[in-house]
Parts: C-alpha cells; structure tokens; sequence
C-alpha cells in the first residue's frame, strides 16, 4: 500500500481501523523544533468522533504515544513516530461486508487490488480513522508554519445544496476569526445557515442516509515565492495530499472553474503597492498561487467531500462469496456527514504540503 510521501519532510503512515493502532512517521522535523502537545491534542478533538450527534457515536480519545523523536518538548531531528491506540472497535459489525459490497465504498476495488488480503474491519487502512495520523503530522506542521506567520483556516463551504459565504480577503478575515472557526463544529461565516445545516444532516441520518459538502480552505500570510513550476507547484503538492484525504471528489483553486468564463482582462490578478510598500493582487482569482507559485495574496482552495458510503438505506450490490446480486444496509456506527471532522484533516494536509515546499526552499 502506498503509505509513505513527501521529499524533505517524509511521512510513512500505518494502521488499520481495528487492528491495535494507527500511526505515523515524521522524518525531516528541523531539531529543537518546540512542540506544543496541548495545541496537538486540541487538533486531535476536531477529528475525533463523538463529538455530537452530527458524527458517528464511536468514541475514540485519540491520544498520540510519541515513541521517538522527541525529548523535553521538542524535536530531536531522528524520525518522530508516534501511535494512537484503537480502544473501541466493533469489528462484528463488519462480518457482512467481508461479502456484501458497499456501493461508493472501497470494498470491491480493495479486495480486487489485495486479492482478498486487506483488512476489511472498519475499512482497513482505508478507514477514515487513519487520517487520524495525518491530523497529528499536521498539527506539528502548523506549530512550525505559525511561527513564520503562517495561519491555515477552513469553514463549511457548503453541505447539500446549503451554502455559506465564500472567503473574501486576507484584510477582513483575521487570525482571530481562524481560531473562532477552530472552536466550531460548523464553522461559517454566515453562522445565520448553521442551524439549517445541522437540521439537514439530523434529517438524512434519521432517513438512514448521508449528505456530502463542500470544505473551503485559506491560508494566510504565506509569502511570495514558494512552489516550483510543473511537478512540484503548490496546487500539484497540496492536491496530491487533498486527494489522499478519504471522500475527497475534487478540488478547485481561487474562483476555480469559475475563471472560464472571465476574459484574460478580468481573470488576471492586477498588482499594485499597497501604503506600506508590500506587493498586493486587487483581486485573488489565481487563489495566491500563479505559475505553481505563491504571490503573496491568501491561498485560497475548495475541496468537495462526497457523502459516506456507509448507510442503512437498502441499496443494490453484490455477494462476491456467493457470485449474485444481494441487497444491503449497513448497521454500525457511521458518519451522516463527514464534512465537520474533515475540516481539521484538510487544514492538516495543507500544513504538511507547504511545510514540505519550505523546508525543499531551505527554510
């Protein structure tokens, strides 16, 4: 399976949903780099399930155990691994689906690609569980970014055909308002659409099914000059991680498709020197990023999560043991949208991308 990525910073991650733990692997931590547990914890809660009746009822305290790498707070530059204890599995609830395929799943490519191998408890290794790892990485890759000025937010775009205001500019949202949004579990900047928002998914999970949405993503204060062209621009680096995100359908940068129907005079992003002499765009439809580069403006990204697979509304599939139709809903303790827990992973993937693209810069 592929498990590891990066090129200065290296990540190998590990675990299934119910084996003992999942974890992680961080080589390239710059040494004497000061980790504040505390703030890694509170981006460990964000993730973590339970938190209301918006989520999946499994209650796991995700707790990382750092078992190298670090020593009196801080990193000692050798590889930082650390594991997070899997306490409360049903893996009963799963005996169904080692046959019985779940439509939008990754049940039948997996067993095709592992040839019956996989774990198929609580989806394996592609659980969204496992993105508790990545949270943990993340968390650290945000402490190190904060520290160059750099802050990474989200909100809830959208979840079904419900939508919130979209980022406008790095001068009316502030770091104040990012760490408001990280306090939330439906961080908006019209909170007026929570409370319809939070019906809807109480309205489909009591139908049995699930809704999706759509996440959107800024960073602020990231300077001008990170990324490279082609290969290793910043909308390649961080779509790579979004994609590895589990649910994640697509992704689009600044005004995204949207920019199709500009003309060059209306798509560009003017420049001009603002009062204190610093390089601005008077817009930011390239979304901070031209030429697989940064400018200087906000990097600004929407990703679209789709709806859990995993529902008890009866659907159509297929019995691989006894090669026929079957028909399936799944029991257990599932998401009826995972829009609110992927927030935190998003910010997390993003942390880890621009922190590979700085330390390949020498920072």
């Amino acid at each position: 399976m592929s498990g590891i990525w990066g090129k200065k910073l290296e990540l190998s991650l590990f675990g299934e949903s119910h084996g003992d733990a999942i974890g992680i692997t961080i080589n390239g931590l710059p040494p004497g780099l000061e980790i504040d547990m505390d703030k890694v914890q509170f981006e460990m809660s964000r993730r973590a399930p339970g938190r209301s009746d918006l989520t999946t009822p499994r209650k796991e305290k995700d707790l990382p155990e750092i078992l190298s790498g670090f020593l009196e707070g801080k990193a000692t530059g050798a590889p930082l691994t650390a594991i997070i204890r899997n306490t409360n599995t049903r893996s009963k609830d799963y005996s169904l689906l080692k046959d019985l395929m779940r439509p939008g799943h990754a049940d039948y490519p997996g067993l095709m690609r592992y040839k019956g191998h996989h774990d198929y408890r609580g989806s394996g290794h592609f659980s969204g569980r496992i993105t508790a790892p990545i949270v943990f990485a993340g968390a650290i890759c945000k402490q190190l970014l904060e520290q160059k000025g750099v802050t990474i937010g989200s909100h809830v775009q959208s979840i079904g055909d419900i939508e919130d205001e979209r980022f406008a500019d790095q001068d009316t949202v502030t770091r104040e308002q990012v760490e408001a949004f990280s306090q939330e579990e439906l961080p908006m900047f019209n909170p007026s659409r929570r409370e319809d928002i939070r019906q809807l998914i109480l309205d489909v999970k009591e139908e049995g099914d699930s809704v999706g949405g759509v996440v959107e993503t800024f960073v602020l204060g990231i300077p001008a000059g990170y990324g490279n062209p082609f290969f290793d621009s910043v909308e390649s680096t961080l779509a790579h991680l979004v994609f590895s995100v589990p649910a994640t359908k697509g992704i689009e940068f600044g005004i995204g498709f949207d920019i199709t129907k500009l003309k060059g005079s209306e798509a560009n992003d003017e420049y001009y020197y603002d009062e204190d002499g610093q390089v601005k765009t008077r817009s930011n439809n390239n979304g901070g990023i031209i030429g697989g580069i940064t400018y200087g403006m906000p990097i600004v990204f929407r990703t679209a999560v789709k709806p859990p697979a995993s529902i008890k509304k009866k659907q159509q599939t297929i019995n691989v043991k006894e090669g026929k139709s079957a028909e399936l809903s799944v029991e257990g303790r599932h998401d009826p949208c995972i829009v609110p827990r992927v927030l935190p992973v998003l910010e997390a993937v993003t942390a880890i991308g621009l922190t590979d693209l700085m330390l390949g810069a020498g920072e």
